[in-house]
């Protein structure tokens, strides 16, 4: 016993995160999927549902297609896209209240469930963007992505950037509690003034560079270039300024977390 004590002390610091890592996204994954009947379904059901709206109100103003891309696939990409940030940050939000528990064992760091949620909820949004951009090809409605490489990359900085936004959302509302309202509030602008559902080439220019700001914009747009190189984007896209602000909200997150670590886990 006393040999499996002093093991377990002597254990590369790496290969303890990993183990923590793994298992809190075990974890995560179970209580995510299992929690209730049904809830794997309702993973799928909710961006299904969401994008069969929009498709029936553009149906509606009789739209076929937007940049000269097919509705469905445009609105597809484009609600995807912005749910892979939302549910990222809406996860990394919450991870260290949900997981509060955990942190009795001294192995357990409150950046630990962050990252383990964020893994998973980009686990979670490839299998189900996946099913519906598949189910989209197949209805001779798009077709996979052209320039997979760009694809990806404008996914991952949105992943990054829902990461780091959650980060620093999760320390202020631990620090004041009121600001939860805020955040759940800007979520609805956010969605509104990212190109989600309508075309920023449609704005006028004077309009369209203030909405060029919000680095979430320039995500969607380089996601539906990866799809269809000839999309009419709005002028002005940049997949590195996506990047400097995903790269600078995870590094302001972690100095908040290494700051305020004690405040984070304590009850």
């Amino acid at each position: 016993m006393n040999h499996m004590a002093n093991r377990a002390e002597t254990r590369d610091p790496l290969a303890v995160t990993l183990s923590v890592w793994q298992a809190i996204f075990l974890r995560e994954a179970l209580d995510r999927l299992f929690d209730m009947r049904g809830a794997w379904f309702w993973l799928l059901a909710e961006p299904v549902l969401h994008i069969g709206f929009m498709i029936f109100v553009w149906s509606v103003i009789r739209a076929r297609a937007i940049g000269g891309v097919d509705i469905v696939l445009w609105l597809s990409i484009g609600l995807l896209a912005f749910f892979l940030f939302r549910r990222t940050a809406v996860q990394v939000t919450h991870a260290v209240d949900s997981n509060r528990p955990l942190f009795a064992y001294r192995q357990v760091k409150p950046f630990d469930p962050a990252i383990a949620r964020a893994v998973l909820e980009a686990f979670l949004m490839s299998i189900i963007s996946a099913i519906i951009l598949l189910a989209v090809a197949l209805s001779g409605r798009g077709s996979l992505p052209v320039d997979p490489l760009r694809a990806m990359l404008a996914a991952f900085g949105l992943w990054l950037f829902g990461l780091g936004y959650g980060l620093f959302t999760s320390v202020w509302m631990r620090l004041v509690p009121e600001m939860k309202h805020v955040f759940s509030i800007l979520m609805i602008p956010l969605y509104l003034i990212s190109g989600v559902i309508w075309p920023l080439a449609s704005v006028p220019p004077r309009y369209r560079g203030l909405l060029l700001l919000n680095p979430i914009t320039h995500g969607l747009e380089l996601a539906r270039l990866g799809f269809v190189p000839h999309y009419h984007a709005a002028a002005g896209v940049d997949a590195g300024y996506l990047y400097a602000w995903a790269l600078g909200s995870v590094f302001l997150g972690l100095l908040l977390y290494r700051r305020f670590a004690m405040q984070l886990v304590m009850q």
